[in-house]
């Protein structure tokens, strides 16, 4: 029986490749090793105590078990159980609702988890922090605090009902780009299809991931990974320009100041040198009160974006104008290719000097005048933009 590490670490190696396709990923589950992989991953974390909708949790986990379940993949029998519903308040005071698999449903949950992240983590694009390993809230914010450097506005992004609203052909046939392995496709089905109880009635799920399931979030990945690859392609087609053009006023106290130093540096007289030196100051006080670059180039523009899960925040160097249009552009895109569509009263155009909201946190550009000298020892305006 293969290692488990190997297996992972040989799917990994492909991961980068896009145009590798994987074959006979199937016959990973029939891998007994693979599932005590999983049962140590998911046995401290809580919620194992619940019972799901056979009434099991947990405890009195065997290989017997282990074995059996196995063996209803082999012969694909193995049907998952509809999933327990419950309701979680959220901070709006509304529910959510979240959706409690068997344990036995966990256990292939974490396997197929296992196997997509070793299969798409290496494939996701860096803009993607939700859900994925050695990322969290924070490392969006940190990516987020260098990369926005100088945005004029904030396009906040929220999808309405995402989790409820996957496409699930849509999906499938995502998964099916680097999957050639129709069994395992099969078994996502499965999970996607399962249904879930409520208060002991059964109800169908045609769309949406159970918020709750193991492998939930790697497949909310891996279906918006197309609109992260999306929106790298279209910050690469909207930048525009070098850089900014030097603002005039800048431009003409920066030559005033230089006539001055070089005026200061060939005086002898010590007097007129004091009086010049005094002027230096003054102009170099000045220099620093006016913005080096054009705020408002046409000839400039830059955008950068991050996403957590379904929220997403894009900053956006160029006008208004340039931000509607990005926002209709991105609008068109999740309803035509993804099937999804952006929450009207979520999704906002903020200016920068306002806050945006993402994350919980209150996100603008800072406008701060405090000088601090640069690496090679020049006084600048380190803390705006």
């Amino acid at each position: 029986m293969r290692n488990p590490e190997i297996i992972l670490n040989t799917l990994c190696s492909h991961s980068s490749d896009a145009d590798y396709k994987y074959e006979r990923l199937y016959r990973l589950f029939f891998n007994e090793e693979l599932f005590m992989v999983a049962y140590e991953r998911i046995k401290s974390k809580p919620g194992n105590m619940t019972p799901g909708s056979d009434g099991k949790t947990i405890d009195g986990m065997s290989l017997e078990r282990i074995n059996a379940l196995i063996s209803s993949l082999k012969d694909e029998s193995y049907i998952p159980n509809p999933a327990k519903r419950v309701y979680i308040p959220k901070k709006n005071g509304k529910l959510r609702p979240l959706g409690i698999p068997t344990i036995e449903d966990k256990l292939v949950q974490e396997v197929a988890r296992m196997i997509l992240e070793a299969i798409y983590e290496g494939y996701f694009e860096d803009s993607s922090h939700g859900f994925r390993p050695s990322r969290s809230c924070h490392t969006a914010l940190n990516s987020l605090q260098k990369r926005f450097t100088g945005s004029r506005w904030f396009i906040e992004g929220d999808i309405k009902g995402f989790f409820d609203n996957i496409d699930h052909s849509v999906l499938v046939d995502i998964l099916r780009k680097r999957i050639a392995d129709e069994r395992f496709i099969r078994l996502i089905w499965k999970f996607l299809r399962a249904g879930y109880l409520e208060i002991w009635h059964y109800h169908n799920t045609y769309s949406g991931a159970p918020q709750g399931g193991i492998v939930s979030p790697i497949l909310a990945n891996i279906y918006l990974d197309q609109f992260d690859k999306y929106m790298a392609e279209y910050a690469e087609n909207f930048k525009k320009g070098n850089k900014r053009k030097v603002n005039p006023e800048y431009d003409s106290l920066n030559k005033k100041l230089a006539k001055v130093r070089k005026k200061w540096k060939s005086e002898t007289d010590e007097t007129v040198k004091a009086c010049l030196f005094e002027r230096i100051k003054e102009l170099q006080a000045k220099c620093l009160s006016v913005p080096a670059g054009l705020q408002m180039d046409a000839n400039y523009r830059r955008l950068q974006y991050v996403r957590y899960a379904d929220d997403f925040l894009i900053g956006v160097i160029g006008s208004k104008a340039d931000s509607e249009s990005i926002k209709a552009d991105i609008t068109q895109y999740m309803s035509e290719k993804l099937l999804l569509e952006l929450s009207a009263e979520k999704t906002l155009i903020t200016h920068a000097s306002e806050n945006a909201k993402f994350l919980g946190f209150d996100i603008t550009v800072q406008t701060l005048d405090d000088t601090k000298r640069n690496k090679r020892g020049v006084i600048q305006r380190m803390f705006v933009g």
